[in-house]
């Protein structure tokens, strides 16, 4: 079956701190989101890569392209004002039947083994989010006050979150929602039950400087 990436990398990365959004900051000696559009491309010979990018970093993400990839297999287009927008733009070049990984471009870390486990998971239910569990303890803010919860319910949520395009599409034509923080809780609100996958530790969200010093070293020991 067809397989579609939309990576996703639509921010501007204030928390970074950066002239430039983190998503086009240099983890060694290149940009971070060529290791997420890396190794999507190495994982699946016959897998497209659909980048969404600020209107005004568009160039710089050709640049990108230009400089390290196969321009045939990856097209760009702009990111909206808000996740569910951006996604909605990416899914917009989606030209048949597929499975489509959504991925954080700014998760630099993810495997071929998770993106696989992903796309078996996702051909056998339609859906696939991989997860990983909460070490710390939680608290609950209620009306009262604050509780505990137990953590062993709670998972924490990564990318890339896969689907069938039957279930993506037709699930991000319905009205937008703040609740709708990922690609998950918006086929959730269509009716459709999520299927979840182990998640990887290293797959971490680089937001802070901090993430890219560990991303760094995470990367030195892959290597």
């Amino acid at each position: 079956m067809k397989k579609y990436a939309i990576i996703v990398a639509g921010g501007s990365g204030s928390r970074m701190g950066g002239s430039v959004p983190k998503q086009f900051m240099l983890l060694k000696d290149k940009p971070v989101l060529y290791y997420s559009i890396k190794t999507f491309l190495e994982t699946y010979i016959d897998l497209q890569v659909i980048l969404v990018l600020p209107v005004e970093y568009t160039d710089m993400g050709q640049e990108i392209i230009d400089a390290y990839f196969d321009k045939d297999r990856i097209r760009i287009t702009a990111g909206g004002d808000s996740r569910f927008q951006s996604v909605k733009n990416g899914l917009s070049l989606v030209e048949e039947d597929s499975v489509v990984f959504v991925h954080d471009g700014v998760r630099c870390l993810i495997s071929s083994d998770l993106i696989r486990r992903c796309y078996a998971m996702a051909t056998e239910t339609g859906s696939a989010v991989p997860v990983v569990p909460s070490k710390d303890s939680i608290r609950v803010l209620t009306e009262d006050g604050n509780e505990a919860a137990d953590r062993n319910t709670i998972m924490l949520v990564q990318t890339p979150q896969v689907f069938h395009s039957k279930i993506l599409i037709p699930a991000f034509q319905i009205d937008y929602k703040d609740k709708f923080t990922d690609e998950a809780t918006v086929v959730e609100a269509f009716g459709l039950k999520i299927s979840l996958v182990e998640g990887e530790e290293r797959n971490i969200k680089i937001t802070k400087p901090v993430d890219m010093l560990v991303a760094e070293k995470l990367l030195v020991e892959g290597a």
